[in-house]
This record gives structure tokens, C-alpha cells and sequence, in this order.
């Protein structure tokens, strides 16, 4: 889990959900073929970390001589890997130990198969007790980097990533997805060794927080159904809550839903679905909502970015208003970088794949589409530390949350909703000519290609918000109150 400084709103969240808490920020969007604009798969998620901390965007390229064992720097997690990885993009820490990769989060390999992880949450003292958490198990810190090279389908990853929480244990109640051009696979560890998963109905789409959501598995259906070996006795053998007539019910056997998931995570789920399907009428203090949701309308990149971004907009329930509640919001000030993985079905497989990338906040920057058969990512998506620079992607659009913040909506609706609608125009209008030239590339001149195209749309979004952030100065010291005597 995540350890880092959290704000004062968010550490007394912390308190409230009890240990472990802490590391508990991330909101994840899932969206089946069916229920998107295009027929795309569509997962995506906020990952919240600090305040002030770059995230970096990297591919790693494929290899027949890898590595055949990863230790972690972190927790001394070891498991033996294939010699053959795949082409796989990335988001990891700017701080690395020992040059290993750290937190890498969220990615897409050669096989289109996108892989983010994770969704922390918290397991129920009881199934902690049944079955305790692993202190060299896999962490967030690897899940990444010893799965997605080594998949072929979103189906695979669970399995795969089944079978290392078995054999090796988990560190850590984490949900993890899995998606390809086909299908999206939500899968959530709960204890050492137990897990389960759901694959998303096509037509529907699921908003998650850091709480465990999967119900009731109907393990009879492995076509869309998976868990652990056992599961059913475990869970009655433990006499864990959840079990009932041969079935169980993953959320209520390791997961939590308490006063502090009243504040922390259930909400979120209220904003969510009040956004995607406002035709359905719920109160924000429901005990359990549903985990699939049929749209009211198609969603597409636009419609998450929406969800990404909400602090409850609109609502009495607005952090940036009253913040009636104090219910903890989708977007926070410690998001680090959010993404939208797209497995597209309307175009070749070697362009099917993009990457999504807003970096800090999503409600004050641009989600930049990045194809993923690449053999390079933008410079300024390798730079960045904690310390504030003039080059990094990720330090100009934090600066723009940074100078908006004191504000709240004022300059957001002034200076970066107009800048944003330009800027999501032209990335769109870059992508369908990108698209429309590649189909008649291939090898490396596609690859080229595609990197160059990268490079270039990250360029020109950056550029915008740089000129953007010197206007934010400028109007954020005319907002500026000051004490003058009118006679002097």
C-alpha cells in the first residue's frame, strides 16, 4: 500500500477507516464494449499518492533474455518470470530504488491487453484473521511489472495473477483490472491468499472506490466468474460473513462497509452513477449499491473524464462549495495521474491500443491519448520529481491545479474549462488523422510513426497549459484581497 504524506481532510478520512486507510486513494471507471460510444473496452482509473509527486510514462521494450526471478526493492517479494516479455507501456514513481521500477500502475503490452492495479481497500478483522496477509507477498509496488508482459488476454491476467496470490500471497487487499478489445475483468484480492473476480458485462459499466464490490460469484459460470481454489469452504470453514447456501458473496465475506466507508467510499459511488445514469434516483447514504449500471446515455473518454474529475460538482455535496457531508470526494488534491486504457475494435489491432494519460489532477488538465506500439514515450513524460520544475508534464499541469485551488471553480470556469474544451478539440482531431495515416504504415515506419505523433500531441497540450498557467497568475493576483485606504 501506498505511504505518503496525506492532507489534513484526508487523514482524519484515515482515522475514520482505521489502519491501512491511508493508502487507500484511488477511484476506478469501467466501461463494457456495449455501454461505449465506439464498441471500446474503456478502464480507467484516479491514482491518488501525495501532493507533490511525479509520475513518469515509460515503454518497456520486448525481450526473449529478461530477467527469470524479480526481488522487490520494496518488500523482498521474489517469483520467477518468463524469459519472453512483451512490449509494455507504464506509469511508475519518479523515485525508484535501485533503478527498479516502482508503482508502475497502469499499462498496455503487444497483445492490446491493459492491465491497472491497484484499487486498495481494506479487509474485515475476521478474514484477515483467517487467513493474514503476506509481508513478502505481491504489493502494489510490482503487481504491474510481473503481469502485463507475461498476459495475452484480459481473462489470462486474472488467472496468471491468480495463480502468484496462491503460490506467493498478497501484501495487500488490492482490486486489479484486466481488459482486452472483448472483455474487462475486475478482479479483487481480499486476503493472503483469496481472491475473486467478475467480468463486466458489456453493457454496463462499474464506478469502484476502496472498497471491495464483488458479490455473489456463481462459480458455475467461469465465462464470468473466477476466484480462488476452495473459496467456498474457506469462507464456510471460517464461518466468514457471506456465505449462505453453497454461495458466497466476495464483499461480505472479506471486505468492509462501515461508518468510515459511509464517508470514505460509498459515495463515490453515489457521484459516479448520479452522473453515468441520472435517471436513477439514490441517496448518497446508501449501504450497498449496485456494482453494474446500465448507462443512460453511451460513454466515451469525455463521460469519464467528467467522473474523474467530480468533487460532487453541482451537488450540495461539492468540496468545492459547502461540501454539505464532508464526504470525500472522486478528485482530490493528491491525485497524481489519472488513465483512461482504450482497447479499440473500429481500427487495426496495431493502432487499437491507447493510452489515456492525465497527469495530476484530472479536473485541471488534459487526458492525452497515447498509442501504445511505440518504441518511445514524450520527453517531458521522464521527467519530475517532488520538487517543482519547469519541464516535467506532470509539474506544469500540477501547477495549474496549484494556482486554481485557492480560487476553486472561479478560474476553473474563467481559464481551464475553455483551454480544456480547445485542447480536447485538437487531441481528437490529431487522433483521427493519426489514425487515418497509420492504417497505411506498418514495422517500424508505423512505430515511428505512432511515437511521433505522441511526442507531438504532448507537446502541444503542454504548450497550452504553460500559456494557460501564465494567464492563471496573472488573474489569480487580480482575485488577490488587499487592504488599501481609498484616500491614498
Amino acid at each position: 500500500m501506498r505511504t505518503t504524506k496525506l492532507l489534513p481532510g484526508l487523514v482524519a478520512f484515515a482515522a475514520a477507516m482505521g489502519m491501512g486507510i491511508a493508502a487507500n486513494a484511488c477511484t476506478t471507471v469501467l466501461v463494457g464494449k456495449d455501454a461505449s460510444t465506439d464498441g471500446s473496452t474503456l478502464a480507467a482509473r484516479n491514482e491518488d499518492v501525495d501532493t507533490s509527486w511525479a509520475k513518469h510514462f515509460i515503454v518497456h521494450q520486448a525481450t526473449s533474455n529478461g530477467p527469470t526471478q524479480y526481488v522487490s526493492k520494496d518488500n523482498n517479494f521474489t517469483v520467477n518470470l518468463p524469459a519472453q516479455a512483451q512490449r509494455y507501456t507504464s506509469t511508475p514513481d519518479w523515485q525508484q530504488i535501485d533503478g527498479q521500477n516502482q508503482f508502475g500502475e497502469d499499462g498496455i503490452n503487444s497483445s492490446n491487453v491493459a492491465m491497472s492495479g491497484t484499487e486498495s481497500g481494506t479487509t474485515n478483522s475476521k478474514a484477515l484473521k483467517a487467513d493474514p496477509f503476506v509481508k513478502d507477498g505481491l504489493a502494489e509496488t510490482s503487481i504491474l511489472d510481473v503481469v502485463l508482459p507475461y498476459i495475452t488476454s484480459a481473462k489470462e491476467g486474472v488467472q496468471y495473477l491468480g495463480h502468484i496470490i496462491e503460490t506467493k500471497g498478497s501484501a495487500e487487499n488490492n482490486g486489479v483490472i484486466f481488459s482486452d478489445k472483448n472483455d474487462i475483468w475486475y478482479m479483487e484480492i481480499g486476503s493472503g491468499h483469496q481472491w475473486a473476480a467478475v467480468r463486466v458485462p458489456d453493457d454496463m459499466y462499474a464506478v469502484i472506490p476502496n472498497q471491495n464490490m464483488i458479490g455473489k460469484l456463481k462459480l458455475s459460470d467461469s465465462g464470468n466468474y473466477l476466484a480462488s481454489p476452495g473459496i467456498t469452504n474457506f469462507v464456510k470453514s471460517h464461518k466468514l460473513n457471506g456465505y449462505k447456501n453453497g454461495t458466497v458473496d466476495f464483499a461480505l465475506a472479506f471486505g468492509t462497509n462501515s461508518k468510515g466507508d459511509a464517508t470514505y467510499n460509498r459515495p463515490r459511488v453515489w457521484d459516479g452513477q448520479r452522473i453515468l445514469t441520472p435517471s436513477k434516483k439514490q441517496s448518497i447514504t446508501t449501504k450497498r449499491f449496485s456494482m453494474f449500471m446500465k448507462p443512460d446515455h453511451k460513454i466515451g473518454v469525455r463521460q469519464i473524464e467528467k467522473v474523474l474529475s467530480s468533487h460532487f460538482t453541482g451537488t450540495k455535496y461539492d468540496s468545492n462549495g459547502k461540501w454539505v457531508g464532508g464526504y470525500r470526494p472522486i478528485n482530490v488534491p493528491t491525485d497524481v495521474e489519472s488513465h483512461i486504457l482504450q482497447i479499440r475494435n473500429n481500427v487495426p489491432n496495431d493502432i487499437a491500443a491507447v493510452q489515456w494519460l492525465a497527469m495530476a489532477s484530472p479536473a485541471t488538465s488534459a487526458y492525452i491519448p497515447f498509442y501504445t506500439n511505440i518504441k518511445d514515450t514524450p520527453a517531458q513524460y521522464k521527467l519530475g520529481t517532488d520538487q517543482p520544475d519547469a519541464k516535467s508534464a506532470y509539474w506544469t499541469y500540477k501547477m495549474t491545479r496549484i494556482l486554481t485551488d485557492p480560487y476553486k471553480d472561479v478560474l476553473i470556469n474563467k481559464d481551464v474549462t475553455p483551454t480544456k474544451e480547445v485542447v480536447n478539440h485538437q487531441l481528437d482531431m490529431n487522433l483521427e488523422n493519426s489514425d487515418n495515416h497509420a492504417v497505411h504504415l506498418n514495422g517500424d515506419d508505423l512505430v515511428n510513426y505512432l511515437t511521433e505523433q505522441n511526442q507531438m500531441n504532448a507537446d502541444y497540450a503542454q504548450t497550452q497549459f504553460q500559456l494557460l498557467n501564465q494567464k492563471l497568475i496573472q488573474d489569480a493576483s487580480r482575485l488577490t484581497k488587499i487592504v488599501q485606504n481609498k484616500d491614498l
